[in-house]
């Protein structure tokens, strides 16, 4: 099973792309909100209140798309917009008690889904994942 770092980079980016799009399908059962707007409500969940420009360069958007992400997300409650108490100009997107609900939700479901597939493994197969997530964590880092 060895392969050149070409393939293995190949191989591990399709597998890793396919799992994402599993996780996030499954998630969404009756969900409203779009996939778009689920990893912005996440990532404000993970770092707490951002700027929409700081919050569009998280998520790799220009700043228009993301002003229409969280005007739908602030639409259906699950953020809000308030303005900085040390410059009333900048203002944050925060997510609001119905969002933490809303996000808590979603990673709860996407979480059995995974939990149901890891479970028909092998012992020595989850070990072995276990420390490739320790792998994919130190590849995913953003130092350089």
């Amino acid at each position: 099973m060895s392969r050149t770092t070409p393939e293995l980079a190949s191989r591990l980016r399709s597998s890793v792309a396919r799992l994402g799009r599993r996780l996030r399908q499954e998630g969404m059962v009756n969900e409203e909100a779009t996939p778009s707007q689920l990893t912005a409500l996440a990532t404000l969940f993970r770092t707490g209140p951002m700027t929409l420009g700081e919050l569009a360069a998280a998520e790799r958007v220009k700043p228009p798309t993301m002003t229409r992400i969280v005007a739908a997300l602030e639409e259906r409650g699950l953020v809000r917009r308030e303005a900085s108490a040390a410059d009333g100009r900048v203002v944050h997107v925060i997510v609001t008690p119905d969002g933490r609900n809303a996000h808590e939700e979603y990673r709860k479901r996407r979480d059995a889904w995974l939990r149901a597939k890891l479970a028909k493994l092998s012992a020595p197969e989850r070990h072995t994942l276990a420390w490739a997530a320790e792998i994919l964590d130190r590849l995913a880092e953003r130092s350089e």
